[in-house]
């Protein structure tokens, strides 16, 4: 009775323990928690009796770690979001296994030297096995809560945010030696001092994007619009009042958040009109994102003005659907230019598997009807100012790191988002969204503009550095920000995610070396060699 006790208290403090990293991320915003938050968590699994108590413990505070830095998906998934992070936290089962291996009993030095490799090795495989787009993405990555540290985001220009994740993991596991190993005391401070050193060198020596010249962009955030069959009007009738409030004032481009169109612009041709007429009283082109049915076939996009140049044709849709596109209008109507969202929400904007799943639509917010989603990254020339591209990315796609450095290396100079977190609007769902443009910029040297439709928006320098005030969930404005472009490459931009490489061969070398030895071990002896009977003879 006492030791189910006991099991039942492990069980409860791993939930707890690896819900703590949570206090990190925004809206809390702790950042320096990072480098502490897991140390009860591996202090709990290295005292785990038998390995698959380690196995259980690490599931456990995996599924504690989703629930609580996701919880702000309650009012849409319900109970949903437990078998959610109850199958994603399966992904923490090796790392709990690695901790409780180096990190268990008294390791002598050279074990405690490489936990401080494996470990936060282990750690990185189960960011990356999660954030595949069907387990809902790469969002809640330990490295994004050191979105506001400028060393860190130096160290994201090199290795992304990977390298920031596997530096506050080595943290995390020198301290646990530092308070239960006094022995491995010598290892563990090396590992802090090489943490420190390596941060410093990156701080010190790492290049900075080179600055080169600044466009003027405007972003409109219309605030909340009361749900209604007239939403999608009073959205659009809200960006188009703010917008022209900044006629006169010399903007470069004006940008709207997601779903700020509610309708085809082909199908509409007087919304078309009534952005061409924004544009040319403002001056500046406008990139909406219409989310709307679209029909199937090739759509021409539609001329309400003196076009100035030619009018391209907007891409053929195979076989229509709903689709969130990115679209550049200016004083003539759209340009033709046109991005189509290519990973969308797993259950916000469609059900994996609908046939075995779409029960989720009867207990929360689900998706009714599958969205399209696009077959390629666009990059969008920006009318008056020749040899400026800008790359449009939707919602959570920018939690991505690939696709914005994609767009980097295609030539993208500025980098945007356009978001709509209203579903969300009193939650830590907001900031949260809004610190990736930071950790995006870092990583790619280039500006990144986060628009969304009801906050929080913001905009980001090459450096990850925050330009300009932050537009609040409260805010209903249309805000100019002087944003510097940048010239040059970062080391993550030349060689991408290099960190994850090196973690999988490390672990791949170890796996190896553990395999050798079992069959090693499995060998039956060599049976002893008798010597040769001698006769005697006599």
């Amino acid at each position: 009775m006492v030791a189910k006790r006991i099991r039942y208290r492990r069980a409860a403090a791993a939930v707890a323990a690896g819900a703590l990293p949570c206090l990190a991320f925004p809206a809390p915003a702790l950042w320096w928690f990072a480098y502490v938050a897991l140390v009860p968590w591996m202090l709990l699994l290295r005292s785990a009796p038998p390995g698959r108590r380690a196995a259980l413990e690490g599931w456990l505070g995996g599924a504690g770690f989703i629930i609580a830095v996701h919880h702000w998906l309650l009012p849409s998934l319900h109970v949903f979001l437990l078998p959610v992070a109850a199958l994603l936290g399966l992904l923490w089962i090796p790392w709990a296994l690695l901790v409780r291996v180096f990190l268990g009993g008294v390791p002598d030095p050279g074990r405690a030297t490489a936990a401080l490799l494996l470990v936060p090795a282990g750690w990185l495989l189960s960011e990356l096995a999660r954030s595949w787009q069907g387990l809902g993405g790469p969002w809640g990555l330990l490295g994004a809560s050191q979105w506001q540290v400028p060393p860190a985001l130096r160290l994201a220009s090199v290795g992304g945010v990977w390298l920031v994740s596997l530096l506050v993991v080595a943290v995390n596991c020198a301290l646990v030696l530092l308070i239960s190993v006094p022995a491995a005391r010598i290892p563990a401070v090396a590992g802090v001092t090489g943490c420190v050193v390596l941060t410093g060198a990156v701080w010190l020596w790492v290049p900075r994007p080179e600055v080169s010249g600044a466009l003027r962009v405007a972003v409109v955030q219309p605030g909340l619009v009361a749900d209604g069959p007239d939403s999608a009007e009073q959205r659009f009738t809200a960006g188009e009042r703010l917008t022209r409030t900044l006629a006169g004032q010399r903007v470069d481009l004006v940008v709207w958040g997601e779903s700020s169109v509610g309708a085809d612009l082909a199908a509409r041709p007087d919304l078309a009109r009534r952005l061409a007429v924004l544009s040319s009283e403002v001056g500046a082109p406008l990139l909406v994102n219409v989310d709307a049915r679209r029909p199937a076939g090739p759509a021409v996009a539609p001329v309400v003005g003196p076009a100035v140049g030619p009018v391209a044709a907007a891409a053929t849709t195979p076989g229509g659907g709903i689709y969130k596109s990115s679209v550049l209008v200016g004083p003539g109507g759209p340009t033709g230019d046109r991005y189509d969202k290519m990973r969308l929400v797993p259950f916000g904007e469609y059900v994996p598997a609908r046939s075995l799943l779409g029960w989720a639509t009867s207990v929360g917010k689900a998706a009714g009807e599958d969205r399209r989603s696009g077959a390629e990254p666009v990059l969008m020339n920006l009318p008056g100012r020749p040899g400026v591209r800008i790359g449009p990315l939707v919602c959570f796609e920018s939690a991505f790191p690939d696709m914005s450095r994609r767009l980097t290396r295609d030539g993208a100079a500025l980098l945007i988002a356009q978001s709509a977190t209203s579903s969300f609007q009193h939650s830590w769902a907001p900031a949260q969204h809004a610190s990736l443009a930071a950790l995006r910029a870092a990583e790619d040297g280039r500006p990144m503009v986060h628009a969304t439709l009801t906050g929080i928006s913001e905009v980001h320098g090459p450096s990850g550095e925050r330009i300009g005030p932050a537009l609040p969930t409260s805010a209903r404005a249309a805000q100019v920000y002087e944003v510097p472009l940048a010239r040059g490459s970062t080391y993550y931009v030349r060689f991408g995610d290099w960190p994850v490489g090196a973690c999988l061969a490390l672990l791949a070398g170890y796996c190896a070396v553990e395999g050798v030895r079992a069959l090693g071990l499995r060998k039956p002896a060599p049976e002893p060699t008798t010597p040769p009977a001698r006769t005697a003879r006599g």
